[in-house]
């Protein structure tokens, strides 16, 4: 996890998205969070979470979207890339580096980021463990209906910002 005086020495990267933070990685940040020192911007503006836990409710919510696009190639192939690069990548803590998107969104970054872990990270998390239990319908129609625009993201082990020793 990064702290005030150190990044960490091995980073994994899991994907980027473009103009907002979607609720893949709302998901993936939803156990344990914490607000950490950016490992590329000055502001403290970094998401640290529990990996595993996020993994796995972003994989159940996957599965459980997919039920009602059994004929749609391309998510299940977006399912099978996520699955496997989730896996590939696994570590401890999952970051989340908001930098971009709270710049564009917000006058205040520091600001956006209190308000994403504070609300909108466990607003998410809610409405997904809600629909797995199969107690939110609605809001997981609406997520069937425009799965690009919350888990089509471009995986890879190198993205823009990244770490290598």
């Amino acid at each position: 996890m990064p702290t005030e005086d150190e990044n960490p020495q091995a980073i994994r990267c899991i994907s980027e998205h473009r103009w907002d933070v979607p609720l893949a990685h709302k998901l993936m940040a939803g156990y344990g969070t914490t607000i950490v020192p950016s490992m590329i911007w000055n502001p403290r503006i970094g998401i640290a979470a529990d990996y595993a836990s996020g993994a796995a409710l972003l994989s159940d919510l996957l599965h459980l979207v997919g039920q009602g696009l059994e004929d749609d190639a391309e998510f299940a192939e977006c399912i099978d890339k996520t699955t496997a690069h989730l896996e590939r990548q696994r570590a401890r803590y999952f970051i989340l580096e908001t930098g971009e998107m709270v710049s564009i969104t917000d006058d205040d970054p520091v600001a956006g980021v209190q308000r994403l872990v504070a609300h909108d990270i466990p607003a998410a998390v809610a409405r997904a463990e809600a629909a797995i239990a199969g107690e939110n319908d609605d809001w997981l129609a609406s997520v069937r209906a425009d799965w690009q625009q919350h888990f089509a993201s471009f995986y890879n082990d190198t993205l823009y910002f990244s770490f290598h020793g």
